[in-house]
C-alpha cells in the first residue's frame, strides 16, 4: 500500500502539491515441494518477481505523463533440487513469465476556433496489453549456510490495445507530439533484469540465527520503454536505469517450539536515472524494515509480517520524459517527497 507526495513548479511561477492515496496492490504466492528419495527434490513456485502500482486523479498537473499503472508480472518455476553430498545442494528452474500492464495518461489536445488555435479537452488513454517471457533459475547451497543464486533476465512481448475517452481531431496530434485520438493496437518490448544473490548465516544457538546478504540486479538493461501504436505513432520513453545493490541483515529466534520472531533491514541503492525520471517510479533507493512471526501448530504452519518501506526523494529537474517538462504540460521543476509503503504478508503451509 503505497502513497507519497510529488511537489511540482510550474513555468508561470505557481507551485503543485499532490499527494496519492494509499491503494492496495496483491501479490500472492504458492509453493510445493515434494522428495523423491535421499537426493533429490522436486518444487514448484508461483510468486510475483516484478511488479508496480501508482495511481493519481485524472486531473492533476503531471496527467500528460501518468494518472495511474498497473504493471503485474506472475512467475511460475518448476524445479529441481540435488543433494551433492552432505555440505552442498544444487538446483535449477525454468522460469515462465506472464504479465500485465495497464496505464492510463491525459492527451492534450490544440483545436482550431476559426483561425486562432486553442486548448481543448483532453482525452484519456488507456493502455492495456499482456506477454510472455522465460528465464532460469540456478542456486547453490551448504552446510555453512552460505547461499548463491542466479535469476536470469527475461524479455516480455507485450501485446494490448490503445482506447481513448474522447476522439477530435488534434494540432499537436498531427505535429507528432501526441497519438491520434483513435483506438488500435499497441505492441512493447520490455527487458526485465537478471540479478545474482549471496547470503551467509549464522547460528549460535539451535534457536537463534542472524543472516547477512546482497543482491545485484542489472537494472541496466532496462533502457527504455517504447509503445508503438499500429495507428503509426510511436511513444519513445528512454529510462537507461543504472544497476543496483540490495544490502540486507536478519534475525530469527524460536523461544518456543511452535513460535519463530524475526525481523530485518535492507537498504537499495538508486537506479533510476534522473535524466530521463517519470512519474511512474518517484524513486530514486529505498529502505526498509520489517517484522514477523511464525506459527506451528502439527502440520500447519503460519507467517505473518509487516514491513515499512521508505521511498528516497527524486529529482525532476533535469528529466526529459514526455509530458513532465513540455510546450504542453509546462513543468519546470519539482521532486517526490514522503513517499513510503506498507506491505503486510501472511503464509498459510501444511507438511504431508
Amino acid at each position: 500500500a503505497p502513497m507519497g507526495t510529488i511537489d511540482l513548479d510550474l513555468a508561470d511561477g505557481s507551485h503543485t502539491s499532490t499527494t496519492t492515496k494509499p491503494h492496495i496492490w496483491a501479490a500472492p504466492h504458492a509453493y510445493i515441494t515434494h522428495q523423491l528419495n535421499d537426493r533429490f527434490w522436486l518444487g514448484l513456485g508461483l510468486f510475483s518477481r516484478f511488479g508496480l502500482g501508482n495511481k493519481f486523479a485524472d486531473n492533476w498537473t503531471g496527467r500528460y505523463n501518468l494518472t495511474n499503472i498497473n504493471f503485474q508480472t506472475f512467475s511460475l518455476v518448476p524445479t529441481v533440487a540435488l543433494k551433492v553430498n552432505d555440505v552442498l545442494s544444487l538446483s535449477a528452474g525454468v522460469e515462465i513469465m506472464h504479465a500485465s500492464f495497464a496505464m492510463g495518461q491525459q492527451i492534450p489536445s490544440m483545436q482550431y476556433i476559426g483561425y486562432i488555435p486553442s486548448r481543448g479537452e483532453d482525452s484519456k488513454m488507456t493502455l492495456n496489453g499482456t506477454g510472455w517471457g522465460v528465464g532460469a533459475h540456478l542456486r547453490m547451497t551448504d552446510e555453512l549456510s552460505l547461499g548463491f543464486s542466479y535469476k536470469s533476465p527475461v524479455t516480455l512481448n507485450i501485446a494490448g490495445s490503445a482506447d481513448f475517452s474522447r476522439h477530435h481531431s488534434n494540432m499537436l496530434a498531427d505535429q507528432g507530439q501526441v497519438p491520434h485520438t483513435i483506438d488500435t493496437d499497441v505492441h512493447s518490448t520490455v527487458h526485465l533484469p537478471d540479478s545474482f544473490a549471496v547470503g551467509l548465516a549464522y547460528r549460535p544457538l539451535e534457536n537463534l540465527s542472524f543472516e547477512v546478504g546482497t543482491v545485484f540486479t542489472r537494472w541496466s538493461t532496462y533502457d527504455s520503454m517504447n509503445i508503438y501504436f499500429d495507428s503509426d505513432f510511436q511513444s519513445i520513453n528512454h529510462k537507461k536505469w543504472r544497476d543496483g545493490w540490495n544490502f540486507n541483515a536478519s534475525v530469527e529466534y524460536e523461544p518456543l517450539d511452535w513460535l519463530a520472531l524475526r525481523a530485518g533491514i535492507w537498504y537499495e541503492t538508486p537506479v533510476t536515472n534522473e535524466a530521463h525520471a517519470d512519474f511512474m517510479v518517484p524513486s530514486h533507493g529505498r529502505t526498509g524494515v520489517s517484522v514477523g512471526a511464525g506459527f506451528q501448530w502439527g502440520n500447519w504452519t503460519l507467517d505473518l509480517a509487516y514491513a515499512h518501506l521508505w521511498v528516497h526523494s527524486l529529482d525532476y529537474s533535469e528529466t526529459d520524459a514526455s509530458g513532465i517538462r513540455s510546450s504542453v504540460g509546462n513543468v519546470s521543476t519539482g521532486n517526490s517527497r514522503n513517499t513510503v509503503a506498507n506491505i503486510y504478508s501472511a503464509t498459510i503451509g501444511y507438511t504431508f
